[in-house]
């Protein structure tokens, strides 16, 4: 398979098609032969279309970067029409080459075609008036190729273009779809990620028995906080509350910003015991941060937790599931703060009684 263009097969194909006449080259060692079919092709394409070289060593030097097509003679005094393909195909991979052949070589002609030539014609009989018609066939379907292989290459850019678009897309795609379900300030899951993964969860585990952990989390004095040190402060202490939330989850875990101050974790197939002992790892980091960024400070910084699980508290749905994980926290608020409580489905108070007592 020919490799693909050249500069000069290039070239070649621009003077084709800028200009009506054709350039050709004659190898022809006769020079009476030479001068007849000279004639034949002026007649044809126009005066002074053709270039002759009467021998191999002339042909071999001549160049053929604008040559439309080559004529040549099978069977040269100091040289062969094979040698002479296999070093024009060299220089040009899709330079078209028809052989002029003796009934008495015509094997060799046609292992020329076999080789790569575009065709050959006998020198026999009135060879010299079907001459211009081979030429301008080949010359024809030497233009086919050349466009059938520019249209490739085009083909081949625009799919690589197309590919580089899409992947792009694809980026870009991701890229917003993270950004719809990241929180900017903490990095964390947002409310909406956090809902579509606890549907995800609370089928799974329905379905398969597992365990179920929700942990909701309040920050208590963070409006003193905001009021005392500004907004800038509390950003602050929030984007490291979530990393610290965050690094204190397991890797199944999903940890999401739930709203102002507040952080939620989903614990897939989570006990009591285990969500308990996460609650704990990050309510120890929380303090630990704390002590640092409110040294110099008298604020007063900490967490409030409820825990629901799945197989104590029953909840009918994911919705009801986070409500029970809220009661509790609203529980951990009134009996205190900084402290974990657990939803009990045994306490008959109503989750409005808690939201009620719990703003008082």
């Amino acid at each position: 398979v020919p490799a693909p263009w050249s500069n000069c097969a290039m070239r070649g194909f621009i003077s084709m098609l800028a200009q009506s006449k054709p350039r050709l080259l004659l190898v022809e060692g006769d020079d009476d032969t030479a001068r007849a079919i000279v004639a034949a092709l002026d007649a044809r394409f126009g005066a002074h279309c053709c270039d002759h070289c009467d021998s191999a060593k002339t042909a071999r030097q001549a160049d053929v970067s604008d040559v439309d097509l080559v004529l040549a003679e099978m069977h040269l005094p100091d040289g062969d029409g094979l040698t002479l393909l296999e070093h024009w195909r060299r220089r040009r991979a899709y330079l078209p080459v028809v052989f002029l052949a003796g009934e008495h070589i015509i094997e060799r002609a046609v292992a020329a075609i076999e080789q790569g030539a575009y065709d050959y014609i006998l020198k026999a009989g009135d060879y010299l008036h079907a001459l211009p018609l081979l030429v301008e066939k080949n010359l024809a379907v030497w233009r086919t190729q050349m466009e059938n292989e520019r249209l490739q290459r085009q083909l081949s850019r625009t799919l690589d273009e197309l590919r580089q678009k899409n992947d792009e897309l694809e980026a870009a795609v991701e890229q917003l779809g993270a950004m719809a379900s990241t929180d900017p300030l903490t990095g964390l899951a947002n409310r909406r990620a956090f809902a579509q993964a606890i549907e995800r969860s609370f089928a799974e585990a329905t379905r398969h028995g597992h365990d179920l952990a929700c942990i909701m989390i309040d920050l208590d004095g963070f409006k003193l906080l905001n009021d005392t040190h500004g907004h800038q402060a509390g950003d602050e202490l929030l984007a490291r509350a979530g990393a610290v939330v965050q690094a204190c989850c397991r890797r199944s875990d999903l940890a999401a910003r739930f709203g102002g101050d507040e952080f939620v974790v989903l614990l897939p197939q989570a006990d009591e015991k285990t969500a308990t002992r996460v609650a704990g790892r990050i309510n120890d980091g929380f303090a630990h941060i704390v002590r640092q960024v409110m040294a110099d400070t008298d604020t007063t910084l900490t967490m409030s937790m409820g825990l629901a699980c799945l197989h104590r508290s029953r909840p009918r749905s994911p919705e009801q599931m986070i409500a029970h994980a809220d009661h509790a926290l609203y529980r951990a608020k009134q009996a205190g703060k900084n402290r974990l409580e657990t939803y009990d489905p045994a306490d008959r108070k109503t989750l409005a009684e808690l939201h009620v007592s719990a703003h008082l």
